[in-house]
């Protein structure tokens, strides 16, 4: 089994710099992009104690949801999407499917 190291660390930063406003992708797509695949735990602990400066608000979980454990809350996470044109429905992105970022 591989090991998770800080390359992987870095690779996820690096993929959630490439999430373009006005879309958002999963915790499970970063950690599968960065080379493992069943990783999203750690890309969750990656977010909440990653570089502050990415944008972290676009990560959702695999059904569109907020994330509970994002800085502000919900609340502030769905404040943060809207400000790029993401709407939510109970703290659910609508239009998931068609926002969801998975490739780099």
């Amino acid at each position: 089994m591989a090991t998770i190291n800080g390359d992987f660390r870095t690779k996820v930063e690096e993929l959630m710099s490439l999430v373009p406003s006005g879309q958002v992708t999963t915790y499970g797509d970063l950690a599968a992009l960065a080379g493992h695949a069943y990783a999203s735990r750690v890309v969750g602990g990656i977010a909440h104690f990653g570089n502050p400066e990415l944008p972290w608000h676009r990560l959702v979980n695999r059904f569109g949801g907020l994330a509970s454990g994002y800085h502000g809350g919900r609340e502030e996470q769905a404040k943060m999407l809207a400000s790029e044109g993401v709407t939510c429905t109970d703290f659910i992105v609508d239009n998931f499917k068609d926002l969801r970022w998975c490739h780099p």
